[in-house]
């Protein structure tokens, strides 16, 4: 198991300017972590070789793996052709993530901004079909690099965990697998322990990010809330100060023998350093605190 960073955490810093992507991960080596994912939000590579190159080059030199890269994406096009454009781009994002020597790619399936009516089970069964052909050809793309393309439960259509299940049994590709993601259930109004067990089997990667949640019916007033798709509230939070049952995912983790990239998504209202460095610390902290039996209690720092 390796404790990373994904780049999306810092993207309050990238879009400031107080940071750039090869500051990041100097950042990343500096506090802990052993890899970090990249999210293009602040910065480009896809048009930007040179600057993947530094990427690939800046990661080597201390000592950080590139885990992953994570990108939208969108199937549902009102044309052929430009569904064609639409898997072409993602093909251009492929070519450069091999140059960086990254072997997981995930995309998008649907728009993650959508209307309330597109984020029904009607308009997933509508759509189904050019949900599947992308993610094929996509895959099949990747292949050649020996990249492992995945689904997300990701942007409030494909975000419970069978309908992640229903994309995957019908891509029927060796190298197409889910990034899981523990919190982005809740997005779904899904039980976050019950879509972790559904879809843990076909991780390649995993997400560690935290929530704070409030019904429909209590608005918690200011701060950077979001609503879910039946309109709940839920608002970022470090990684173990929130509500999500963490101890017992990484409990479920172990018990499933997973020993791959745990990437730590901070997107609180907090500083996003401070964020970051303490999710990261802390998911290392419960990992090695849990067991598959269970874990102890931890009070003052004595057990």
């Amino acid at each position: 198991m390796k404790v990373g960073l994904s780049s999306y955490s810092l993207v309050k810093a990238i879009n400031a300017g107080d940071l750039t992507i090869l500051e990041a991960i100097q950042w990343v080596a500096d506090n802990g972590g052993e890899h970090m994912e990249l999210v293009p939000y602040g910065y480009t590579v896809v048009d930007n070789w040179e600057l993947a190159t530094q990427i690939k080059e800046k990661a080597a030199s201390v000592g950080i793996e590139l885990s992953a890269y994570c990108m939208p994406a969108n199937f549902i096009q009102a044309t052929e052709e430009e569904f064609q454009e639409e898997v072409a781009r993602i093909k251009g994002h492929i070519d450069v993530v091999n140059h960086m020597g990254i072997k997981v790619l995930r995309h998008d399936v649907t728009a993650f901004t959508l209307p309330k009516e597109h984020t029904t089970v009607h308009y997933f069964d509508d759509h189904f079909d050019e949900i599947v052909r992308g993610s094929q050809l996509v895959a099949d793309y990747a292949q050649q690099y020996g990249m492992v393309t995945t689904i997300e439960n990701h942007g409030f259509n494909v975000q419970s965990s069978d309908r992640v299940q229903r994309v995957l049994r019908a891509v029927q590709r060796e190298n197409f697998k889910t990034t899981l993601d523990i919190g982005n259930f809740l997005c779904a109004d899904e039980d976050p322990l019950v879509g972790v067990k559904k879809n843990l089997s076909d991780a390649a990667t995993v997400h560690f990010k935290d929530f704070y949640i409030r019904p429909y019916y209590e608005n918690p007033g200011e701060g950077e809330w979001f609503r879910t798709v039946n309109d709940n509230y839920l608002r970022g939070a470090i990684v173990g100060h929130g509500e999500l049952p963490i101890r017992e995912i990484i409990r479920l983790l172990k018990e499933n023998n997973y020993d791959g990239y745990i990437v730590v998504e901070f997107e609180g209202m907090e500083d996003c350093f401070v964020g970051s460095r303490i999710g990261m610390n802390n998911v290392k902290r419960l990992w090695d605190e849990v067991t598959v039996e269970g874990w102890k209690t931890v009070i003052q720092g004595v057990k």
